[in-house]
């Protein structure tokens, strides 16, 4: 059965949300905050929850540098941690990071092995590990070290990552975007194939993001800010073959139209409204539920995230929009016990 979590909003809310139910946290990455420094942050303020990067930067770190910040996560809050990995835009890791990122699914599959060579090495023993693109050998004379089992995820939108997903890590990451067609279709087909492809006898783990903007006060505007969002989203060509899949390729065009103008009210319309029903949870607090509650079956089948819209959206509008989320989580105690 999924459980719901959501995007750090900071400790105070983080300790109301984990008291109301909520069971995992997690954070992205960019320009203006570090994924793993805020996960501290997150493991400091709660007791029970899960937290982790919900995605940090893949190529941006070496795999080194990725086992050392999840261990000590992991020495803060044992038992609570995981790792999700991203490999983030092209663009992003040429012009920002400086990084390679050609190839991203054989990249991003060789950094889980060799991250997981360090997070599995004991004290005593040469860590080694011999890929395309990482090489590793070293001998720790210090005993730090110990196997820890944190899962691995994998931000996987497109089938070739979701199938490394299945078949390298333990698990994948559901981008806000994905809509239960996407899920099914798409998603888990390709995870399932990776997985039987690995052997292993686990299935994979699936966390997603699931865009929640809830404003009793004013539900046009959550509608509005929920549009927009959609809109930012679907005008880079990566999703091209998602929006194809739902048919949705016309009001692409016109997104992308407007966004070049910088007309961001014209973005915003050209998300229809079955857009909006098929992606996201958003309106009043009942629009919401109902909303929940029709797809509730084909949400990532573990964690599921409310994610507050970020695009042309204030923090103190962010930080108003994942306290209104917490009000969904009675309704699906209450789901529950029926």
């Amino acid at each position: 059965m999924t459980e719901f979590g959501m995007p750090w909003a900071g400790a105070e809310i983080g300790a109301t949300a984990e008291a109301a139910g909520a069971t995992a946290f997690c954070t992205g990455e960019f320009a203006d905050h570090d994924a793993y420094v805020t996960v501290a942050g997150m493991a400091a303020a709660t007791r029970r929850a899960l937290v982790g990067p919900a995605i940090a930067y893949g190529f941006s770190r070496t795999p080194f540098a990725h086992a050392t910040a999840i261990r000590t996560l992991w020495n803060q809050a044992p038992g609570r941690v995981f790792a999700g990995l991203g490999s983030g835009a092209f663009a992003i890791n040429r012009d920002w990071c400086g990084v390679p990122a050609d190839r991203p699914v054989e990249r991003m599959s060789e950094l889980v092995t060799a991250v997981r060579t360090w997070l599995h090495a004991e004290n005593g023993q040469r860590v080694r590990f011999e890929g395309e693109f990482y090489r590793i050998d070293a001998k720790v004379r210090a005993p730090v070290l110990g196997r820890i089992d944190v899962p691995v995820l994998l931000a996987g939108f497109q089938r070739r990552m979701a199938t490394a997903a299945g078949r390298t890590a333990d698990g994948i990451i559901g981008h806000g975007l994905f809509t239960d067609r996407w899920w099914d279709d798409v998603v888990r087909p390709a995870a399932e194939t990776g997985f039987r492809e690995s052997g292993r006898d686990r299935r994979p783990l699936e966390h997603g993001w699931l865009l929640t903007a809830i404003d009793d006060e004013d539900p046009e505007r959550a509608v509005t800010d929920m549009r927009r969002m959609i809109a930012f989203y679907l005008t880079v060509r990566t999703y091209d073959a998602f929006a194809a899949h739902h048919g949705w390729t016309s009001q692409v065009e016109k997104i992308r139209e407007a966004f070049a103008d910088g007309r961001t009210d014209d973005m915003a319309r050209a998300v229809t409204d079955d857009m909006v029903e098929a992606v996201a949870l958003c309106g009043s607090t009942s629009d919401a539920v109902a909303a929940l509650r029709r797809r509730r079956g084909s949400l990532a089948r573990d964690v599921a995230y409310f994610a507050p819209p970020s695009f042309l959206v204030s923090e103190r509008r962010r930080q108003a929009y994942a306290r209104a989320a917490l009000a969904l989580l009675p309704a699906l105690a209450s789901d529950e016990t029926r």
